[in-house]
């Protein structure tokens, strides 16, 4: 697996498992967004501009639903996978992992019924995105989130509001740092109205995150042509601008294979008297690798800030866990079993799953009978470890010389005695000491913890549940099944959010950083 690939490749996992827990941006402000650290090519453009067919040709398939009005209703996440020469070509939704498509026909319908199913026939939009997974030898890594079409009327059956909701949904994908726009324009339309251009005039005016393109270049009128706008004279961005030649409509209607337009398109720039001179960097394939490149570099030079964004979030999340009052099995060991043992055995009793809060109770009366256990456990190791240390007495050391003396030389004198030889071998004495004590307390440090710890718990677990549940009177009983629903919702969510950010956290650790 290149680099290039594990980069991205890494930022497709961590987006899709986000958007399971409906964190796509501009949702759930009660948490930081982890969508929005992480970069993306977010492609904008008013309705007739041409986006879907440079979208297509940069995938090299027809999967776009067409039609008159506001096809796109919501995201797209378009995520293209190079695979190699040869291999099949296929699509997967993320809505449906076990589908693989292999007629893109269907892969247009899908995306249909799938608006269709969050937004209804109603034409309302949605901000909950789609995502397409697409398996092709014909394309770059890379990943898109096509946005509806920017639009100044609403179409028939579609409610007036819907112009706007366009614009605040495009507007709080492309107003994000770390959203690379991608502004599509039509050359057969002057610069200044452009849509796309207008607002990423607006979230980026120093063009630093804009890409131009500039579509339709063969529709102009005869003896003018787009140079201003290509070499960056009228609108100027950090990047060049990139023209793109699509199907003409009657490709469309004969069905013309991408493949085949892209041929026709690569012909178009290099025997073009105007555009010849920049035939090597035009047209959707130069597109397409450019961004893919661009996008690696941009998600390379962010991890770091990702990991310190996800570590932070890790450590608020671990806090909040805390004080909505779930244990958090982090400490090791006998401990760490025994909560296990308890945790599991009241959420497998099926008669308490219908009271979440005396669930929730026994697991704390437990937690708090288990730490008794775990504090008397360390009491004792502590003093074990006292007792034996404590024995090394003063009596201990004056033998030593006595010792050395009975088997000694009897006329050694009194400075004799404490020669370095001799201090030697109190070192080694107190060293063999040591060892034979820290021998001793292998064995019975173990001891004492399962004296205390699990005998204990075995014993007195029940006893201590009677008198913190027994003890209770009715009515505290009755609150006690019947626990705040707000705080079993958030808890929840905080579980699974963290979830969400350890394992992005492992995905970026497993990627090897070939810089």
């Amino acid at each position: 697996m290149s680099s290039m690939e594990s980069l991205i490749g890494l930022v497709n996992r961590i987006q899709r498992a986000c958007t399971v827990l409906g964190d796509y941006g501009g949702g759930d402000n009660s948490f930081s967004s982890l969508w929005e650290a992480l970069p993306s090519v977010a492609v904008v453009g008013g309705q007739s501009s041409g986006k879907s067919s440079v979208l297509e040709s940069i995938v090299g398939k027809d999967f776009l639903p067409r039609g008159s009005g506001i096809v796109t209703r919501r995201p797209l996440v378009l995520q293209l996978h190079q695979t190699d020469d040869g291999s099949p070509e296929y699509a997967e939704f993320l809505h449906l992992p076990k589908r693989k498509y292999t007629d893109f026909a269907l892969v247009r319908k899908e995306i249909q019924d799938e608006t269709d199913r969050v937004t209804g026939k109603t034409k309302q939009i949605s901000p909950v995105p789609i995502h397409l997974s697409i398996y092709s030898p014909n394309v770059v890594n890379l990943t898109l989130i096509d946005l509806p079409g920017l639009t100044k009327v609403a179409v028939e059956g579609q409610p007036e509001s819907v112009v706007q909701d366009i614009e605040s949904m495009v507007h709080s994908y492309v107003e994000k740092p770390n959203c690379i726009i991608l502004a599509i324009s039509p050359a057969n339309q002057d610069i200044a109205t452009s849509d796309a251009i207008k607002l990423a005039r607006e979230v980026d005016p120093s063009g630093e995150r804009t890409f131009g393109v500039m579509t339709k270049l063969d529709l102009m009128d005869k003896g003018t042509n787009a140079l201003d706008v290509l070499e960056g004279r009228s609108y100027r961005l950090q990047y060049p601008w990139v023209g793109i030649v699509n199907r003409s409509q009657a490709d469309i209607n004969k069905n013309v294979d991408m493949i085949i337009a892209r041929r026709k398109e690569r012909e178009y720039f290099a025997t073009s008297p105007d555009y010849g001179h920049l035939a090597s960097k035009m047209g959707s394939e130069y597109l397409a690798k450019l961004l893919s490149k661009h996008l690696e570099s941009v998600i390379r030079a962010r991890i770091p800030s990702i990991l310190s964004l996800i570590n932070k979030t890790i450590d608020e999340l671990e806090a909040e866990m805390d004080h909505l009052g779930r244990p958090i099995a982090v400490d090791a060991g006998v401990h760490f079993v025994l909560k296990e043992l308890v945790r599991k055995s009241i959420a497998e009793t099926q008669e308490l799953k219908r009271f979440p809060t005396l669930q929730a109770e026994l697991a704390a009366a437990s937690g708090e009978a288990l730490e008794k256990f775990r504090d008397e456990s360390k009491k004792t190791v502590i003093r074990l470890v006292d007792m034996e240390s404590s024995y090394l007495t003063v009596e201990f050391f004056r033998r030593l010389p006595q010792e050395v003396e009975k088997g000694g030389n009897p006329d050694s004198t009194n400075v004799d005695r404490y020669a370095e030889g001799h201090f030697r071998r109190i070192g080694s004495n107190v060293s063999s000491y040591i060892h034979m004590v820290s021998e001793t307390l292998k064995i019975t440090v173990p001891k004492a913890v399962v004296y205390c710890q699990v005998r204990e718990a075995k014993q007195s677990l029940l006893n201590y549940f009677y008198t913190q549940i027994g003890k209770k009177e009715g009515k505290q009983l009755a609150q006690m099944l019947d626990e705040d629903p707000a705080l079993m919702e958030r808890r929840q969510q905080c579980a699974k959010r963290l979830e969400l950010y350890k394992q992005a956290r492992d995905e970026i650790d497993s990627v090897s950083w070939t810089h």
